[in-house]
């Protein structure tokens, strides 16, 4: 007894050992991301053309963007431009301001002239290539009369391009405090923040709701009307010190509160990648993780067909019609499925069919007459084991889905016919009837 006792003591404190470390593991394989050696605290990777996620590393966390922050100014003035509000050639006379804050040491600026015009294009080029803080100011006030009404604007902007944890305080991205007293949002000390999941989903916005933003950030070196060249400071950009092939933007930003940051987009062959990295602890080390990120996504990624088109899944080759020639029809896949995935994992997926529902009678069949290429749903692809990370907003999504349509043409029945099936059902009914209640004599 004594023996049995201590037996299952040992028993009972392994198997208690071994549920506790249990319990420590992630509780799916999403979270044993490689590790790709980055000294950035967070960091994403993002299909340029989907928005599919491929790969992050604290992707939630809040963090301090400096002036990636900018991003958010060019699309609005992108937006503006486009909706004519205002024009690429129109004038903008320099007040007192922000003559004093282009001339502020310490920050990057190219030097604006009080009383002097400078067009909307040399402006916007002096924040895109430059990240000229001044210039930027300049357009925020322009755009809305105040940086202040130009920074609700922002967070308003935000919301509606589908970003969940930010907050802008000014247009720029610098701290508060170095804007001379004109605090247009917060406190004296405080600067813009976001995820590096919604910066990277900015940046995808950016880039697909106005691709002529890659036209400027892609200069490698501003050549301004005070006659000197200002590099970018995205070092990545041709002929700069960490040159990398492909690259033609986007954003960088760099303040004590957020560290080092980069956002960057590339393209090869067709297939673009964006990358964010979020506080490096240097300014070479966030060019130095942009670069990881980018050889692990040219390295491993591509696109692969993962269902061909005239696809049919296996236990749904057909589906039951109501009043039709025939009892059911055949449904496909119209096109084949592709997507940027990491060629190790193509046999990761499996194909998954949603039918409309609003397609459907209360018997769940479709009503006659259904014709060929009439849509009946939707194929879609998942993980097998949760290890795909999804799209940045519902719009990719859409991208992973093909229409399953009807492979062939049903008729509506005659009338005949559907008389003959209904007095074929009344007796059917009835000897089904019959025949149960003479099994209850016995």
């Amino acid at each position: 007894m004594k023996r049995f006792s201590k037996i299952s003591l040992i028993f009972i404190t392994v198997l208690t050992l071994v549920l506790s470390q249990l319990a420590l593991l992630p509780n799916d394989a999403k979270a044993n991301t490689v590790d790709l050696g980055l000294k950035a605290e967070a960091a994403i990777i993002l299909d340029g053309k989907t928005g599919r996620i491929l790969y992050e590393k604290n992707a939630d966390k809040v963090l301090g963007i400096a002036s990636m922050s900018k991003m958010m100014t060019e699309y609005i003035v992108l937006e503006s431009i486009k909706n004519k509000k205002i024009t690429w050639d129109q004038k903008v006379n320099i007040n007192e301001y922000i003559h004093k804050l282009s001339r502020a040491p310490g920050l990057s600026n190219v030097g604006l002239t009080q009383g002097e015009d400078y067009t909307v294009k040399e402006l916007y080029e002096a924040m895109a290539i430059y990240s000229g803080n001044a210039a930027t100011v300049a357009l925020a006030e322009l755009i809305s009369g105040s940086e202040k009404n130009f920074v609700e604007l922002m967070n308003k902007r935000a919301g509606e391009l589908g970003l969940k944890d930010y907050k802008f305080v000014n247009s720029s991205g610098l701290n508060n405090s170095s804007l001379m007293g004109n605090i247009p949002a917060g406190n004296e000390n405080e600067e813009n923040v976001m995820t590096a999941r919604d910066t990277a989903t900015l940046a995808y916005r950016l880039i697909t709701d106005y691709p002529e933003a890659l036209e400027y950030s892609k200069i490698s070196r501003l050549k301004f009307r005070d006659g000197r060249e200002y590099p970018n400071f995205n070092w990545m950009l041709p002929g700069l010190i960490y040159e990398y092939e492909g690259v033609d933007g986007l954003k960088t930003g760099s303040t004590d509160f957020a560290g080092f940051g980069h956002t960057a987009t590339a393209i090869r062959d067709g297939q673009r990648y964006i990358t964010v990295v979020m506080k490096s602890t240097s300014k070479t080390e966030r060019f130095e993780d942009s670069i990881k990120l980018m050889n692990y996504a040219f390295g491993n990624f591509g696109k692969e067909e993962l269902v061909p088109a005239n696809y049919q899944v296996k236990g749904h080759k057909t589906i039951p019609v109501a009043d039709g020639k025939a009892n059911s029809v055949k449904i496909e896949s119209k096109e084949a499925i592709t997507a940027v995935i990491n060629h190790a994992n193509k046999e990761n997926y499996k194909p998954e069919l949603v039918i409309d529902e609003k397609k459907l009678n209360k018997n769940g069949k479709l009503e006659a007459p259904v014709k060929k290429g009439d849509v009946i749903g939707y194929l879609t692809v998942k993980s097998k084991d949760g290890t795909d990370y999804g799209f940045i907003d519902e719009a990719g999504a859409k991208t992973a889905r093909v229409d399953v349509v009807a492979a062939e043409t049903v008729e509506k029945a005659n009338w005949f016919v559907l008389s003959a099936r209904a007095v074929g059902g009344f007796f059917a009914d009835i000897w089904s009837s019959a025949s149960e209640t003479v099994k209850g004599w016995f």
